[in-house]
């Protein structure tokens, strides 16, 4: 089976620091990969590096596109990426503020990425925003209402709405619980865990949180100083750590 996502020799350095280096992984069609590892690990640029956000120094992040096949998104004009990113990509950001249009209305929010599409029709695309805020355990009543006014919880399961309504194939996400309470997280991993499954959806999770990567992500990638340093299925990772850095990452979790 062809890779949805191939990633080969991504590097990306600050200077004499290093953001990631030679990274690669396969990522196939309605699998989920969880990339953890402490602060500086690497492992935000390489999220970013892999979503467009950031250029590297080399390496090539090849994409299996609906209408041509695999392509080094890499080498893709302005505009295609572009589009990729509004109809087989999303990014879940950590804050939801950055996610978001702040000034528009939750349905709004929804909206414009279908717009952004080709969607015209008023009442389709408002039928189409509430049926997914509904999916996200948000109120029909607060379609028009504006995320400032939500909770922090509320305000992401609303980016993930805006997120996957126009059915992206791949989604990235960038420590999606950081910064939510505990008992909001249970209920935000139960509902990603949910729709990952219903839509059979492809992603790529970077997390610090061990126990996001274990309810969510089928494989694991551990991450130290920009490089990975052991991967595999996630339960075996956990369960049995080959690597010391890993060994670490796992009994000071257990120790707390």
């Amino acid at each position: 089976m062809t890779p949805l996502l191939s990633v080969h020799g991504l590097t990306k350095t600050y200077g004499a620091q290093i953001g990631c280096a030679d990274v690669a992984l396969e990522l196939h069609p309605g699998e989920v990969l969880g990339v953890v590892g402490e602060s500086g690990s690497g492992k935000s640029t390489l999220l970013s590096c892999m979503a467009g956000h950031l250029t590297p120094d080399a390496g090539e992040v090849v994409f299996d596109t609906r209408a041509e096949g695999p392509r080094d998104v890499l080498k893709m004009s302005e505009p295609e990426r572009r589009m990729l990113g509004r109809t087989d990509w999303a990014f879940v950001h950590q804050n939801p503020r950055d996610g978001l249009r702040m000034g528009v209305s939750a349905g709004g929010n929804v909206g414009e990425r279908l717009m952004a599409v080709g969607a015209r029709h008023y009442g389709e695309i408002r039928e189409a925003a509430t049926d997914w805020l509904a999916r996200v355990e948000i109120a029909e009543t607060r379609v028009d209402d504006r995320p400032s006014t939500f909770s922090g919880g509320m305000q992401q399961r609303l980016q993930i709405a805006r997120n996957l309504v126009t059915a992206p194939r791949l989604v990235f996400m960038d420590e999606p619980t950081g910064g939510l309470d505990v008992s909001v997280q249970a209920r935000l991993l139960d509902l990603l865990r949910g729709l990952v499954r219903d839509l059979g959806l492809s992603a790529i999770v970077v997390t610090h949180d061990l126990a996001v990567t274990r309810l969510l992500a089928h494989r694991l990638m551990v991450m130290k100083g920009g490089r990975v340093v052991e991967a595999g299925l996630t339960d075996q990772v956990l369960d049995d750590p080959q690597h010391p850095y890993t060994q670490l990452l796992v009994s000071s979790v257990l120790q707390v």
